[in-house]
């Protein structure tokens, strides 16, 4: 915070960059320690002065400075982090960042977004971001072990009964980004065992194949009913239905899932917050490669033999959905307890659903105007790795409470929280609990952490976050009085 020597984190987290020029290595730790400091601030905002505000221009605006010089250095202390784990979730995702307001803006693709039954589609500019989050299974972020941002390119109608896509190699669709990721995720992790963790954009064939070749675990939500156990290629007799096929397994077992309540939107209905029982059964099945993959007729597809955790509530309220989860992995699953770590895993891919939102919502970087795609590639790959952090503060508290706060603030940052939270004490030689520190820092931000009161969350302590700044820097300045 406000620290330029070798003690803050983020010259800890890019200790060895290199881009070629001192001043730009540099300037890169300053950038990210200004932004940290400075959640919900603009460019302007989050500088300390004018000469400062146009260094950062200059930065983004440097076509020397290579994005993926940037994310590779930060890739490589969460790998290091990873490696202090038995296992790691890489959760992989996909968010439009939308600048339709931003038209004279080089470089942006467009984008369809498509939202609910009644939603016609929405055409917006901008740019795409694939992110691969690490997470410990407890749910602690690590950092990012893949980031891919793109324009994307729409690609023409095609009115015929047999549509185009169906014709193109995985290689050449959008979607191989998906396995882009799982690539350079195992290339980078090696023996370390990580476990990638997606949605039903993942669902696809060639995710699944490219994870077996690679030895790389997966788990991901089913998107299709598809057809599977087929003895051959265009076998009609003894084939199942997958969702037929894991109904005929035996129920191993039930748990409770507390459903949180939904606010009605455009793309959703409301929900009531409520406690729903839930059964849990696994089985295996084959894998069978689609019939219209155009690379049956340059190689041999295989068959995969995989796992399925199927997950359902049987007896929902009146007007309320049915839980329902179909899970794919090449993990083994051989008993209840394992497939419910395997639900338990996938509960956290949530996570960066909300570490997407600490981007758009807490730093606002949507609102930002650098005048062209490149530019924004590089603030975003920053910005990214800042989110990260300021994420990962808001979650260890969840995870690990216990740790000395000192691992994350500064002597003089703790002890001018300690006495605004705790007035008329004397100052403890020992730094508190990092999960104490937290709830001081998010009563900062207006949490009222009263009995009934979850754990705060990323806004209260972002916002808590600049106010502590703020207090740090008048502490200081007072010092040298």
């Amino acid at each position: 915070m406000n620290r330029q020597d070798e003690s803050s984190w983020a010259a800890e987290e890019f200790a060895e960059i290199d881009l070629g020029d001192k001043r730009l290595d540099a300037r890169l730790i300053m950038l990210c320690e200004r932004f940290s400091d400075a959640p919900e601030s603009s460019i302007n905002q989050a500088c300390a002065d004018w000469a400062e505000t146009k260094a950062a221009y200059r930065f983004f605006q440097n076509d020397n400075v290579e994005v993926g010089e940037v994310l590779a250095v930060h890739r490589c202390k969460t790998a290091q982090r990873a490696r202090e784990h038995k296992t790691v979730l890489a959760l992989q995702d996909t968010s439009y960042f939308v600048y339709t307001n931003h038209p004279k803006t080089g470089g942006l693709g467009k984008m369809s977004l498509k939202k609910g039954k009644n939603v016609k589609k929405i055409y917006s500019i901008g740019l795409m971001v694939h992110t691969c989050l690490a997470l410990t299974t407890k749910g602690l972020p690590l950092g990012l072990l893949d980031q891919k941002i793109f324009s994307r390119k729409l690609r023409k109608r095609n009115t015929g009964k047999a549509k185009l896509h169906d014709h193109l190699p995985i290689e050449e669709k959008e979607s191989y980004r998906w396995l882009e990721a799982l690539e350079n995720t195992k290339a980078l992790t090696g023996d370390t065992e990580i476990v990638t963790v997606c949605d039903r954009e993942a669902d696809l064939y060639d995710f699944f194949k490219r994870s077996q070749q690679i030895g790389a675990p997966v788990l991901v939500r089913a998107n299709a009913d598809r057809t599977i156990n087929r003895s051959s290629r265009y076998s009609e007799k003894n084939v199942e239905r997958l969702w037929e096929h894991m109904r005929k397994q035996p129920d191993s077992g039930s748990y409770v899932v507390e459903v949180p309540k939904r606010s009605k939107t455009k793309h959703a209905k409301e929900r009531k917050a409520r406690t729903a029982v839930v059964s849990v059964r696994f089985g295996s099945f084959i894998l069978n490669p689609p019939r219209n993959n155009v690379k049956h007729s340059t190689e041999k597809l295989p068959d995969i033999e995989m796992h399925a955790v199927y997950v359902l509530e049987a007896d929902p309220p009146d007007g309320e959905e049915s839980i329902e989860w179909m899970l794919l992995t090449n993990i083994a699953i051989m008993s209840y307890e394992d497939a419910y770590e395997k639900v338990l895993w996938y509960c956290l891919r949530w996570r960066i659903e909300m570490y997407f939102k600490v981007l758009k919502s807490g730093f606002r970087v949507e609102s930002c105007r650098l005048g062209h795609a490149d530019r924004l590639a590089r603030y975003l790959t920053v910005m990214s790795i800042v989110a990260w952090r300021l994420f990962m503060i808001t979650l260890i508290a969840r995870t690990d409470p216990a740790t000395p706060c000192s691992t994350l603030l500064a002597d003089e940052e703790w002890k001018v929280l300690f006495l605004k939270a705790n007035k008329k004490k004397t100052i403890p030689k020992k730094p508190p609990s990092i999960g104490t520190v937290v709830i001081w820092i998010a009563k900062l931000g207006g949490y009222l952490a009263r009995k009934n009161d979850g754990p705060p969350g990323t806004t209260t302590l972002w916002r808590g976050w600049k106010r502590l700044v703020d207090l740090s820097e008048g502490w200081t300045l007072v010092d040298q009085l």
